[in-house]
């Protein structure tokens, strides 16, 4: 028979107050703590957490919703984060929405019947739509990766600084002399997307160079994705010098779509890609990358969380700017 808290009660000759603070969350001495916890392993105590959550209105478990479990970046910045909420005694539940937005909103919905304390979202759906009902319920809501406009100052982010990495690449190739840089983007109407789209227009802008749609390509955050538009950008009667593709999946994907047309990078190509993966370095090494610091966005993510849950006195929303590295590797080269 599973042991109760009167057992506990009678192991440690507390009482039962004092061990119910002490589940709880609350402060007990020292002295106290250790012969509860001495008492929990001898017992093999498992605390009933459904009664726990009703009593502090509290299930300590946080919802994660996001487009691709499959992608390596969100899994990383995943990875790390669940490291320092358990850490603070919070489970995760993690949500793969298949960047669908009817998927998403029914993800949402799901993780809030389960109360969640908090909700931490990559979101697919850039309207918030899918958010309404957490904002409504007082959920705290905090966004990675992707902003949400209509939502700034309702909710919390932790993002990169995606105007200027994308400028950080192209300026890099417009320096070696390139003008016909084709770009593979993510998903239309991202704000990842159109951020790094800004900075490569900035970037050619001001190295004195017309932008051109002919050289812009949108392949969805996937290898796929990545391939076609590469071998689209290919078939063009002048194609470009260099490419800047903006995220892990779609440059495995543009890389691939090279090999197969016998295209040597640098000779023929020059190449910038994004995130410094170490599966990058097993299948093509040396590439010049906008390395993403991953860990501190997970991080990050999670420390922001915790401090909203922390706030009893109201959450004043904010947003975690973090900053990317360019990598030089042998994969781009000076035009002659």
């Amino acid at each position: 028979m599973a042991a109760t808290m009167k057992d506990l009660s009678r192991e440690t000759g507390l009482g039962l107050a004092t061990i119910s603070k002490y589940f709880n969350g609350g402060t007990v001495r020292k002295k106290n703590q250790a012969l509860i916890e001495s008492a929990v392993k001898k017992l093999h105590y498992i605390p009933n957490e459904v009664a726990r959550s009703l009593k502090t209105r509290q299930t300590r478990v946080i919802g994660v919703v996001i487009p691709e479990l499959s992608n390596a970046f969100i899994t990383s910045i995943i990875s790390s984060m669940e490291d320092i909420l358990r850490k603070h005694d919070y489970a995760v539940i993690v949500c793969d929405c298949r960047s669908d937005p009817k998927q998403e909103k029914e993800a949402v919905e799901f993780l809030l019947h389960r109360r969640v304390d908090g909700l931490i979202n990559m979101a697919t759906d850039p309207s918030g739509a899918h958010l309404r009902a957490a904002l409504s319920a007082g959920v705290p809501v905090l966004l990675v990766d992707r902003l949400i406009d209509r939502l700034r100052g309702k909710v919390s982010a932790v993002v990169i600084d995606n105007i200027s990495a994308s400028h950080q690449a192209v300026r890099k190739l417009t320096e070696l002399g390139h003008s016909r840089i084709g770009l593979v983007l993510g998903s239309p109407n991202l704000y990842t997307t159109s951020q790094r789209l800004t900075g490569y227009l900035n970037a050619l802008t001001e190295s004195g160079i017309t932008p051109s749609d002919e050289y812009i390509r949108y392949g969805d955050y996937t290898m796929e994705g990545g391939y076609q538009a590469v071998l689209s950008l290919l078939c063009l009667k002048e194609r470009p010098t260099a490419l800047f593709v903006t995220n892990f999946e779609m440059t495995l994907g543009a890389m691939l779509a090279l090999q197969h047309k016998g295209i040597r990078v640098p000779d023929d190509l020059s190449v910038i890609g994004f995130d410094k993966i170490e599966l990058f370095g097993e299948i093509f090494s040396d590439l010049t990358l906008i390395r993403q610091p991953q860990q501190s966005i997970g991080k990050e993510t999670a420390l922001l969380m915790l401090d909203m849950l922390g706030n009893h006195d109201g959450i004043s929303h904010r947003i975690v700017t973090l900053s990317t590295e360019l990598t030089e590797g042998k994969s781009v080269r000076a035009l002659k």
